[in-house]
């Protein structure tokens, strides 16, 4: 590690306008090219559009150096802290999911004089499934009086507290600052407040993240651009892997492979680069306009697929339910693309196995469900309160997700479920659940090729009556088909009496939809007498013509209507044929 640049990768989020990009700028030494607002759009709407990075650095503290190294000067290493500035636009939630998946520490900014805003509670959202830790910053602390700055910082920092409080981040430092005094119109002379203090504070929270150089290259890219005789500069970040002057890399969206002609980290010219860093890497012949933000990889490393299996977590503060066979925007990697979702969860005896973190078992059977299996707290409350059993939910759930269009990813990477479309002014969480990709079906064919092998299936159940007994060992039932139901594809299956028999359903009878019933031990004796008596009463009242629908249906009074037919089987819903099965 001597003398070596440890890079940690910051985020900066937080919602509009609560001085973002003032305080990478007040924390910065060395801009990257997609730093500070540099498209045109941004400067003329002054508002981020797109992540920003740039980089500090600070003498690796002696806590973070190995063993000799600890009592050794300036040789000792650098700690690089690349700053990644998110856009905190509503409507620009898409960069935002993608810029946290590379971040090591997160800052979420708040204007100190509006506390948590709509964007800032989607931050902290998207901050929990990304990030382990958090520094938040309270900005704008120029803007308070003076005489009531103490008072007014204090109270927010308890609000914030409170807020964190039912989060991973319970107990995070909260530090108040002026990155931009006198706001963006101000001289640059204006000196920033509390950036020293944030600095050591960023010094003290920092741990070197674990940094593998083996497996695949693969970099997530935000931006590309041409350099006039030198060719096409791709930026990013090293999500996995290491790559070196002169190596081949692909960019696997366009099947498009490239020779690594130089390399820069923050305009310093490196022969090597690994997981965790921040890179330009410059290639000839290449057109800019083709990729603005993807992923670069070792030569066919990724696939793109079409579909995916996934284990998902709703996220709490998403307000509804998450419903079977409804769209949502899928983030995967940097790749946001519209998808339908089907969920299921294990069959219910496998409701308390401890979840697999990493690998989906295809051997298994699951249950279809046509809605993520969730509890808010209102009904956990009332539960505690209940004497009535608890209904068990399951540890883990899943979700096959297919896409409208391919994307390009790698495997387990995280997976966010959204509803950008909702209203950006309403005041709601739009993140609705996230998870880990468990399996990609590449396969453009995969709903024949692939999908019958996952076996999902759906708790089918039908009730009908005993209409009349034929003998011991014979009923005929009604009610529990239509009369257009073709009879015959149920003949085989197992059926109950609410009497206590088993039988099986024999064949049709008639063109009523009714059907004959064998039971292989016979009728109980009382079975058969009930039977018997309501038969007769019935052909009675026939002799005498004043049979009624009450009569014919089994009326409430009768003892008759008691003794049902209960049909129970499982569907499997990706099986072409829809056949039927019972359990042994």
């Amino acid at each position: 590690m001597a003398g070596r640049r440890v890079n940690v990768n910051v985020g900066v989020l937080g919602h509009i306008d609560s001085g973002k990009t003032a305080l990478a700028r007040a924390l910065s030494t060395t801009a990257s090219t997609a730093a500070f607002d540099k498209q045109p759009q941004s400067r003329e709407r002054g508002i981020t559009l797109d992540l920003g990075f740039s980089c500090f650095s600070v003498p690796l503290p002696a806590r973070l150096r190995p063993g000799p190294e600890a009592g050794a000067g300036a040789g000792a290493g650098q700690l690089q802290f690349t700053l990644v500035d998110c856009p905190g636009h509503a409507s620009l939630i898409r960069t935002i999911i993608g810029g946290a998946q590379i971040i090591d520490l997160m800052m979420l900014v708040i204007d100190v004089t509006k506390g948590m805003q709509t964007q800032s509670a989607e931050c902290l959202v998207i901050g929990q499934i990304a990030c382990q830790k958090l520094i938040v910053v309270l900005n704008k602390i120029d803007l308070l009086a003076e005489e009531k700055r103490q008072a007014a910082i204090d109270k927010m920092t308890k609000k914030m507290q409170k807020t964190l409080e039912n989060t991973k981040f319970r107990g995070s430092p909260i530090i108040p600052v002026a990155a931009k005094p006198g706001g963006p119109e101000a001289p640059e002379t204006e000196t920033p407040q509390g950036i020293s203090e944030l600095i050591e504070l960023l010094k003290s929270q920092a741990s070197i993240p674990t940094r593998d150089p083996s497996g695949s290259f693969l970099m997530a890219v935000d931006h590309c651009f041409s350099i006039k005789g030198q060719g096409t500069v791709m930026t990013g970040t090293i999500l996995s892997g290491s790559v070196n002057l002169g190596d081949s890399v692909e960019i696997p969206a366009l099947k498009v492979v490239k020779k690594v002609k130089s390399m820069q980290m923050f305009h310093t010219p490196v022969t090597s680069a690994m997981q965790g860093d921040r890179l330009g890497i410059c290639v000839t012949q290449f057109d800019p306009k083709l990729l603005e933000r993807g992923l670069a990889c070792t030569p066919e490393s990724l696939h793109t697929i079409h579909a995916a299996i996934v284990s998902v977590k709703k996220i709490p503060y998403f307000r509804g339910a998450l419903q079977t066979k409804a769209k949502f925007h899928i983030t995967v990697g940097h790749e946001t693309v519209m998808g339908r979702v089907m969920f299921f969860s294990p069959a219910p005896d496998q409701f308390d196995c401890e979840p697999l973190e990493e690998t989906f078992d295809f051997g298994k059977e699951y249950l279809y469900q046509e809605q993520y299996l969730s509890k808010d707290s209102t009904t956990a409350e009332e539960d505690k309160k209940s004497d009535q059993p608890v209904e068990k939910w399951p540890k883990q759930q899943w979700a096959l997700l297919e896409f409208e269009k391919p994307v390009t990813c790698p495997k387990l990477c995280l997976v966010i479920g959204s509803k950008l479309d909702t209203d950006i002014h309403a005041n709601t969480c739009r993140l609705a659940f996230h998870g880990k990709m468990l399996q990609g079906l590449e396969d453009k064919n995969y709903t024949e090729t692939f999908l019958p092998k996952l076996k999902v299936y759906k708790l089918k159940h039908k009730e009908g009556l005993v209409e009349r007994v034929i003998d011991d060992c014979s009923v005929i039932g009604r009610s529990l088909f239509k009369k257009e139901t073709n009879i015959q594809i149920f003949v085989g299956l197992k059926v109950h009496l609410s009497s206590g028999e088993s039988g099986i359903i024999e064949s049709g009878f008639g063109q009523s939809g009714k059907f004959k019933i064998r039971i292989p031990d016979g009728l109980n004796p009382d079975t058969k007498k009930l039977l018997t008596t309501t038969t007769t009463k019935k052909r009675a009242k026939a002799g005498k013509g004043d049979v009624t629908r009450e009569d014919e249906g089994c009326s409430k009074g009768d003892p008759a209507q008691h003794i049902s037919i209960s049909l129970s089987f499982k569907r499997y819903v990706f099986d072409a044929q829809k056949r039927m099965v019972q359990s042994p």
